[in-house]
């Protein structure tokens, strides 16, 4: 059932157009009100609106005191908590410009964001992102000031620089009570189409781009989204994507401050799960591997169960997928199996779930369908803040991603071939305000107002956004048959047994795949075959995993047509890894590193060699070296099936 908008979000957006003045208004209307919660110690620590407001205000005073102001960039590092989002709204308060850092940045990286946007100040969370810090020296020099929320471990440091979070909020509350109206006056001069945000694009470059993005806009796209898909303050979120990204920007601060929806922050990401069944939230945004995962983990259970439990599983799911495929919902699978699985996963009150960020296999996507989550994808860029297409509440199409959420969101599709397939182009009254310090990138990515995707797709016969894949990552074999390497290798993440996978065949005679195991399913399934092994590369490399994972490629062949088959395949000796620039931040693979990477591997799977030594050396992120030598089996399929003919 189509849920009713809490209130009028644009109507809202109006009178409090930026995020400080968004935050003061909710402070000074529902004060009393829950706006945040942190697990800590085991214990749920509520933040109400006025103390957010407060710790807000307090640390931008005390960003004040130390000479900062507009034009600056403050940047942002560590799990998602209370203070990042009060450290992001104070440094919009006075002007600045905040700048998220993904926690598990690489040094190299952080150097290059931090002495390209000229931080002058560093939020850091704890000693791990201390250390990171510290560690750059002379490549991050502009940096001045570093305060940190967590002290534990930080007595053994004496840099000058460094400073508790409470510390910097005394210096704030000193300057209020100097000057008790300067907070109000910050306030009341931010602008609500001045540079809020300094956004990381999750492109395939080694340096990401900077997108800027304006307070104002942001609020305004989410009055957009909030009027096409409510929520309202008795509505529970919670945080678990890395806030750098778009999607978490909109969610915890955006529509949190604008919907008043209680935004959870998570004790530790090891306790996610545990601390979501708690909140049971009646939203949730995952990526789709965060869906992949609780989809392989949920299959890998039933795997060790007994068998009348696998019975009963085999039985609900039939049922529940037939059901589906009517457009409805189980009564006797919701009985047998979902109702324990949702209350497992802690979805027992979900009013409404999503995925984004990249795509979601089809077949995961039927799999919490039938479930009966209220799974819907969405599709967007960092330079369009995030998502503007999004499936109707009755109108779920797994192949697709919706419709746009507004009629002034414009889509259409550029160059389209013989069957309607093309790039995609979008324009909205609030899109970003260019690429900092880089006017070249923005004039190139931008076409008399269109922003240019870099996506391929069409629109189906219900007007619904079909997403392929990135242009570039298309592929052709030389035969002329075409075919998205993305759509295939979401096929093969089904399996719980399947972590990642590169499908090659671009400009080749047929399609190979590069396969990397789901570690912690395999290596359960192994214990209990008693299959003996060490690590990660011996696991990989076991004759027995080889004709497990056999079994699954085989299962995806049989879905697709001949020319998307298949035909040879190898399990890879480590897992894809963004600390060494395989994947994106938000898990996208990097084809062109791949295939430089690895093109030794991939030319030898093309030949008629039947397995690959491997002698090489990975690095880790904290500097240290594994040497790796092994061997590579090549599983060539189609021999494997004109030999079981022959025989025959």
């Amino acid at each position: 059932m189509t849920r009713t908008p809490a209130f009028d979000y644009h109507a809202r957006t109006a009178q409090a157009p930026t995020f400080p003045k968004m935050l003061r208004l909710n402070a000074r209307e529902h004060g009393s009100e829950v706006a945040l919660r942190e697990k800590d110690y085991g214990l749920w620590k509520l933040v109400t609106w006025e103390q957010y407001h407060a710790r807000t205000r307090d640390f931008a005073l005390g960003m004040v005191e130390l000479g900062l102001g507009k034009g600056d960039v403050v940047s942002i590092i560590g799990d998602n908590r209370p203070d990042w989002v009060a450290a992001e709204i104070a440094t919009h308060a006075i002007g600045a410009m905040s700048l998220g850092l993904y926690r598990d940045v690489l040094e190299d990286e952080a150097a290059y964001l931090l002495s390209y946007g000229v931080a002058k100040l560093v939020f850091a969370e704890d000693e791990e992102q201390i250390d990171k810090l510290l560690s750059l020296g002379e490549r991050a020099s502009n940096v001045r000031h570093i305060v940190y929320s967590d002290p534990r471990g930080m007595r053994k440091y004496d840099d000058p620089r460094l400073m508790t979070a409470d510390k910097l909020a005394e210096m704030g509350r000193a300057r209020a009570a100097r000057e008790p109206a300067l907070y109000d006056q910050l306030v009341d001069a931010t602008g609500e189409n001045d540079v809020a945000i300094l956004c990381t694009t999750s492109g395939t470059t080694a340096n990401p781009k900077l997108a800027m993005l304006s307070g104002g806009a942001v609020l305004r796209h989410c009055a957009t989204y909030l009027t096409f898909d409510p929520k309202g303050p008795d509505d529970e979120y919670v945080s678990v994507l890395p806030l750098p990204w778009i999607m978490e920007q909109i969610y915890a601060l955006g529509m949190g401050l604008l919907s008043r929806m209680k935004v959870n922050f998570v004790e530790e990401p090891e306790t996610m799960m545990n601390d979501f069944r708690e909140i049971a939230p009646t939203f949730v945004l995952f990526a789709p591997r965060v869906w992949e995962s609780l989809a392989a983990e949920v299959r890998a259970r039933v795997m060790d169960s007994s068998a009348l439990k696998q019975g009963l599983y085999g039985l609900g799911m039939k049922a529940g997928l037939a059901a589906l495929a009517q457009g409805k919902q189980s009564a006797v699978a919701d009985t047998l199996l979902f109702r324990a699985l949702r209350d497992r996963l802690g979805f027992t009150r979900l009013r409404s779930a999503a995925t984004g960020g990249a795509a979601l296999g089809p077949d995961t996507f039927k799999f919490f369908r039938a479930m009966g989550v209220p799974l819907r994808t969405l599709y967007g860029q960092t330079e369009l803040l995030g998502a503007y297409t999004l499936h109707r509440e009755d109108n779920v199409d797994p192949d697709t991603t919706g419709v746009p959420m507004s009629d002034q969101i414009e889509i259409r599709v550029d160059n389209p071939d013989v069957n309607g397939v093309g790039e995609i182009v979008v324009r909205h009254p609030n899109m970003f305000l260019g690429y900092y310090k880089n006017p070249e990138a923005s004039v190139a990515d931008m076409r008399d107002g269109w922003m240019l995707s870099g996506d391929a797709g069409y629109f189906n016969d219900n007007k619904q956004l079909v997403v392929i894949d990135r242009i570039k990552d298309l592929a052709q074999t030389s035969q002329g048959d075409r075919f998205s390497p993305q759509y295939i290798e979401n096929k093969l993440k089904f399996s719980p047994y399947v972590a990642e996978a590169v499908v090659l065949g671009d400009g080749r005679d047929k399609l190979a795949a590069m396969i990397c195991i789901r570690f912690s399913i395999v290596s359960k399934w192994a214990e209990k075959n008693r299959i003996a092994f060490t690590t990660y590369t011996d696991l990989a490399s076991r004759p027995e995993v080889y004709e497990l994972l056999h079994k699954e490629v085989q299962a995806v062949n049989a879905t697709l047509p001949p020319a998307q088959r298949i035909s040879k395949f190898l399990l890879l000796y480590k897992e894809l890894d963004a600390d060494d620039g395989e994947l994106t931040r938000t898990r996208k693979v990097r084809r062109s590193v791949i295939n430089e990477k690895y093109a030794d591997i991939i030319n030898a799977i093309y030949s008629d060699q039947t397995e690959i030594k491997v002698d090489t050396v990975i690095r880790f992120q904290d500097g240290t070296t594994q040497r790796i030598r092994t061997t590579l089996p090549v599983i060539d399929l189609v021999g494997r099936a004109a030999a079981t003919q022959a025989a025959e």
